[in-house]
């Protein structure tokens, strides 16, 4: 008897075992270096237009991001096309950072330039061109828009230039960041473009040195970073102190934020070292 208690206690401890190893736990945030992210056949791609996905579709991880269907870098050769897409369930937001594109929106014909970013509204077909002796790299975020969000489309294409937005302080936020803050929602009355239905703000951090927009959450938004330049401390997650989890971050790096996570960016503090840049996008979390 006591041969078949022991017998038994083992083989439970085993199934437990081999119950606990094969049990996922979900990440609280992804990280990404965007260079290194193999190009994929994805809609609209063709031998002149390749696309990296860095989160959503195409990614092995997508099914972690609930509003958020797509993040990736697009690149578009000199001389080179994409094919027509429509994504009839989400708004796209596209922002320019190399090149000097075309892009085809609707019947509309409109060229665009380095920091152009741009709104394509659910059920619009466009496409980018590139007749510039450029490659043109362009980040791509597409957001879940649910039907009752959707409304009437812009008739004309929403876009305008990095450039062009002022850099401020933002409330609530040290001084050492400055913000640009380029697209919000339809009830945005602070951002250049005011045209999104899910999507809630699209916006640059420029960090001086030592400089830092403190570690915090979204209780209703997932949040994606993009170093565009700089390097620095991002902050993804907690960490033994139940405050913040300090990773090494350089220009390339990405990072998805679920809901809740700690997020936080800290610049070089070395005398010298230039400002860093971060492109920032939040989204609001759907809760059906």
């Amino acid at each position: 008897m006591a041969s078949v208690m022991r017998t038994a206690v083992l083989l439970m401890a085993a199934t437990a075992a081999l119950a606990a190893a094969e049990r996922e736990t979900d990440s609280t945030f992804l990280y990404r270096y965007v260079p290194g992210v193999a190009e994929r056949p994805a809609a609209g791609t063709t031998a002149t237009c390749r696309y990296r996905p860095v989160f959503g579709a195409g990614d092995a991880q997508a099914r972690l991001l609930r509003g958020i269907a797509r993040y990736g870098e697009l690149h578009v050769d000199s001389g080179g096309a994409c094919e027509t897409v429509n994504y009839p369930g989400e708004e796209q937001v596209y922002v320019v950072l190399d090149g000097s594109p075309q892009v085809n929106y609707g019947a509309e014909k409109s060229p665009v330039r380095k920091n152009d970013f741009m709104y394509v509204a659910p059920g619009i077909p466009h496409a980018f061109a590139n007749s510039g002796g450029t490659p043109a790299r362009i980040v791509v975020m597409g957001f879940r828009v649910p039907p009752a969000l959707r409304g009437a489309p812009p008739a004309r294409l929403p876009i305008a230039n990095i450039d062009d937005v002022k850099k401020e302080v933002v409330g609530g936020h040290p001084p050492s960041t400055l913000y640009q803050l380029l697209m919000g929602n339809t009830e945005s009355r602070r951002d250049k473009l005011a045209t999104a239905r899910v999507l809630t703000s699209l916006f640059i951090m420029e960090f001086a040195p030592g400089g830092t927009n403190f570690p915090h959450h979204h209780e209703n938004e997932e949040e994606i970073y993009l170093v565009l330049d700089g390097h620095g401390d991002m902050v993804a997650g907690g960490g033994v102190d139940g405050v913040e989890n300090r990773r090494p971050a350089r220009a390339g790096d990405a990072y998805f934020f679920r809901l809740n996570c700690t997020v936080g960016f800290y610049n070089s503090n070395v005398p010298g070292e230039p400002k860093a840049h971060i492109l920032a996008v939040r989204s609001l979390f759907p809760r059906r």
